[in-house]
């Protein structure tokens, strides 16, 4: 009794050895489904049945994390846009105030949200199928997304603090961010030339994938750590009233005013949709499958084969 499956087996090897990228939960789940219902009702047995429902559950997790991933995002981004729309006036881009509200929601969108969803987009099984180079293009392009929008939020902090005649890059908090900017444009630029360009050599591409692969969890982190003690940083600014809220009319910070409850919280909810990430990446069996498993199958733009 041997399947499209077994057939596929024999051309390539034996039947020990799977088919590329079978030990993947959604490669695996699909190969053993296509055998399964290729043969004979009165020839299929409970063993193989059970297989493909266990590589399911396999997957279940996966598919939890990336959703879990698309949500925390999205709230992340409203909630930087309520905080500022509530407590600090809205948005406009001219020589008022205003202005500066743009920054931590330009930031949080840019070098969190978008960064993270660029980063975890090889984890997508979606991804997993056919040609790699639309989805390096995809990918290339979320990071520029979000690199474009960093850069309009430092425009916009820096400006405002020229208005206003505020020292720029004296905290942590700026050295910090103006840090993960620049690492991410670094970032951005090495990985466009190593993995896109026709003439980037495939050594250089070996060299250069842990690297890349390291930086970029790193620039998300230290992302998320310019993102939190800008939050902090901003209440302390605000929150300067005394006990009793004589002092511009609000409360100060230690008393945990609605704004303060708000924007802490906003903080925390930064922290565990990088978390997510970080825990998307660095699980190796949710991985893009290779051909052959080689770092060396990596293709610059022209060069892209069909996987």
């Amino acid at each position: 009794m041997r399947g499209p499956l077994g057939a596929a087996e024999t051309a390539g090897g034996s039947s020990a050895d799977p088919p590329l990228g079978s030990d993947f939960p959604l490669t695996r789940l699909q190969l053993l489904t296509h055998q399964w219902r290729s043969e004979p009702p009165a020839e299929r047995n409970t063993e193989v049945k059970s297989i493909p429902t266990v590589a399911m559950r396999s997957s279940v997790p996966l598919y939890l994390c990336l959703l879990l991933c698309a949500c925390l995002g999205v709230a992340c981004v409203v909630g930087v846009c309520v905080w500022n729309s509530q407590w600090h006036g809205g948005f406009a881009w001219d020589d008022s105030g205003l202005k500066f509200n743009w920054h931590p929601v330009l930031m949080v969108s840019g070098l969190v949200v978008v960064y993270g969803f660029g980063a975890v987009l090889y984890r997508v099984p979606l991804t997993w199928g056919g040609d790699k180079l639309p989805w390096k293009l995809a990918h290339a392009g979320a990071m520029l997304l979000a690199l474009v929008l960093a850069v309009v939020g430092l425009c916009a902090v820096f400006q405002n603090h020229a208005t206003n005649h505020i020292p720029p890059l004296y905290s942590l908090h700026s050295w910090v961010g103006i840090c993960s900017v620049a690492l991410f444009a670094t970032q951005w630029a090495v990985g466009v030339g190593a993995f896109l360009l026709p003439c980037s050599p495939v050594a250089l591409r070996v060299l250069l994938k842990p690297l890349h692969v390291w930086l970029g969890a790193s620039i998300l982190t230290l992302s998320i750590a310019a993102c939190v003690s800008g939050i902090n940083e901003k209440l302390i600014f605000a929150l300067k009233g005394t006990a009793n809220g004589t002092a511009n009319g609000t409360l100060p910070y230690s008393a945990l005013p609605p704004e303060a409850v708000f924007a802490n919280s906003l903080g925390a909810l930064i922290v565990v949709f990088g978390l997510v990430v970080l825990r998307i990446l660095s699980n190796r069996s949710w991985e893009r499958p290779e051909p052959g498993g080689q770092d060396t199958a990596y293709r610059p733009l022209l060069q892209e084969e069909n996987e």
